[in-house]
């Protein structure tokens, strides 16, 4: 039984390896992982300040206008006041802006000839992609790039540039970027690498190295919110409201910062709020500036681990206690958040549901199947205990749950039957014990199924005599009349016993059957370690010793019973006769019939 328990354990334990590792390299719930992976790497870690926005907001657009009817010379404007300062710089000014065209001459000369004396300015230009994806030799599925959007050639010659395109999720959300990408033969940087690398000039940096997946992608590891970054209204520049001084060294992104600009996306830490396009820069940048980038694991190595684990804590929960699987798949769960977090510092991402999703059903399989053979297993005791003690009293104890049985009793008026075999002694003398004991089967047999019938606690078994009570230890609706005709039962199949037991062994056997009706204690008696539930007092005394007069066939029970159910019963008057123990007579009847209102009773 036990390897066979232990093989099982084993083969549900491989299935449940087999499918978190399905699972895992499947990426089958995308979107819960994505919501796990969100609320525990996408914490606000605090912005750097050095990142300035200056949007192009509300205000700017009522002040000068919609934005496609402005001339150049607005942004020649802000670089001349940004610049004004010669020791008071920004380190880079990069404009999320793509100045593809021309617009109006002078506008235009002048935004180029500005750019061209700061010599620090990033330009953002767009890839167009393709809808369809090619797989080209080396097996990776990519989009091609169709097209590509750049400024005008004036402003092209004199500024840096670095594609603004941000890759969506199935989700919506922006979660990753590629940070370099090659058309028609020449490798070109995204925005905000190419900011990044402008400012690593600058101040005399060496560039973080950026880690990338086979695809070239990096994760963003976000480090602020929406509208986290300090934002500077554009208008409040060019007007002169703001001192740039205190821009001194840092980076200025220009961009979009008004919703009806259309440049606005789903972020992983946004949750109902969107972030704007330049925004999402600034978030690159920091993590450009903080070699905060971080790859997808391996899926097939993660979900080799993943397994294991998996089919480990499955093989002890089978064979554990509820308290100790609790603690264990708390411990995991929280160990796979922890480690999660410190390797995606580390630069590596791993897929955070699947493994809590299976431990934790396999955690409810298994206490589900724990409760439901302990069920089983009580069912299977409480019906091997009935074969030892009264149903009525193990169906009460297991009603309980906790099986407690203590000493002590309580007062009932019960009726009391007691029967005995005439002749067993005799008969035991002259055959063998086997047939002894068969013969004593079949009669025992033969009283408990009468007993049961009519809904008698069956009491206990003394030798070749039966006792049997009625009340006890439970109501039961007249309970006098139920132990007589049990009574009577018990001397009719006695009759088709005897048949069958002379044909068998050439001997007869018969009953002898008392009962008795009144008060009695009835409860659990003995020692802590040994008890029985019975009845004792006079009521019980006397059913024994009705039995012990009674003659071969005959049921005797005392006048109390008798008053009570005489209506109902035929009887021959015995008459008085001493018992033993008794200082006084009782009065005796002999049952001849019993008339049942229902014979199923």
């Amino acid at each position: 039984m036990e390897k066979k328990t232990l093989l099982r354990n084993l083969v549900e334990s491989l299935l449940v390896a087999v499918l978190v590792f399905f699972l895992t390299i499947t990426n089958a719930f995308y979107s819960v992982d994505y919501m796990l992976k969100d609320s525990l790497y996408q914490k606000p870690r605090g912005i750097d300040n050095r990142i300035k926005i200056i949007g192009i907001d509300e205000r700017t657009l009522d002040a000068l206008g919609p934005i496609q009817t402005w001339s150049r010379q607005q942004y020649a404007d802000l670089i001349d006041v940004l610049n004004s300062n010669e020791d008071a710089k920004p380190a880079v000014i990069a404009f999320d802006i793509i100045f593809s065209g021309h617009v109006d001459e002078a506008g235009d000369e002048a935004f180029v000839k500005k750019a061209a004396e700061s010599g620090n300015v990033v330009v953002a230009s767009q890839f167009i992609y393709s809808e369809k994806y090619e797989v080209p030799e080396n097996g990776l599925r990519t989009y091609p790039i169709d097209a590509a959007v750049y400024p005008y050639a004036e402003l092209l010659d004199v500024v840096d540039i670095g594609y603004a395109n941000v890759a969506q999720d199935s989700d919506g959300k922006v979660r990753r970027i590629i940070a370099e990408e090659t058309y028609e033969g020449q490798s070109y940087n995204s925005f905000s690498k190419m900011i990044y690398e402008r400012y690593c000039e600058q101040q005399n940096i060496t560039p973080n190295e950026i880690k990338t997946d086979k695809y070239g992608r990096t994760l963003i590891n976000y480090s602020g919110k929406p509208l986290d970054y300090e934002c500077i209204s554009m208008i409040d520049i060019l007007e002169g409201r703001i001192d740039c001084r205190a821009l001194k060294n840092s980076i200025v992104i220009v961009g979009a910062y008004a919703v009806g600009m259309q440049d606005n996306f789903k972020v992983p830490n946004g949750k109902s709020a969107q972030m704007y396009g330049v925004e999402i820069h600034a978030n690159i940048l920091q993590s450009f500036i903080q070699g905060r980038f971080a790859i997808n694991g391996n899926p097939y190595i993660v979900g080799m681990i993943f397994a294991f684990i998996a089919a480990v804590i499955h093989f002890i929960f089978k064979r554990s206690k509820v308290w100790i699987s609790s603690i264990l798949l708390v411990v995991v769960i929280g160990a796979l958040l922890f480690a999660g977090v410190m390797l995606n510092n580390n630069g590596t991402t791993i897929s955070l549901c699947y493994l809590p999703i299976v431990a934790g059903a396999s955690y409810i399989y298994c206490l589900a199947i724990g409760y439901i053979l302990e069920k089983i297993k009580r069912k299977k005791v409480v019906n091997a205990f009935k074969k030892y003690v009264a149903p009525e009293v193990v169906e009460e104890i297991s009603k309980k749950g906790d099986f407690k049985i203590e000493l002590g009793g309580e007062n009932r008026d019960i009726a009391v039957l007691f029967v005995d075999i005439r002749g067993f002694t005799t008969m035991s003398e002259v055959l063998q014990p086997e047939q002894v004991v068969e013969i004593l089967n079949q009669y025992l047999n033969l009283t408990t199924n009468a007993i049961f019938k009519n809904r008698g606690t069956l009491d206990k078994f003394v030798g070749d005599a039966t006792m049997a009570v009625f009340n006890s230890p439970f109501d039961l609706d007249d309970y006098e009349f139920r132990a007589v005709c049990a009574a009577m039962d018990i001397v009719a199949g006695g009759a088709a016993l005897e048949d069958s037991l002379m044909k068998q062994y050439g001997r007869t056997v018969g009953f002898g059957v008392g009962v008795n009706c009144g008060p009695a204690v009835v409860g659990n008696v003995g020692c802590e370690f040994r008890m029985d539930f019975t009845a004792i007092g006079d009521t019980v005394n006397t059913a024994a010793r009705l039995e012990a007069n009674a003659k071969k066939g005959q049921v005797l029970i005392s006048d109390t019973i008798y008053e009570r159910v005489k209506d109902r019963v035929e009887v021959e008057e015995v008459g008085e006769i001493p018992l033993k123990g008794k200082s006084k007579s009782v009065f005796v009847y002999s049952v001849v019939s019993v008339k049942r209102d229902n014979e199923g009773e």
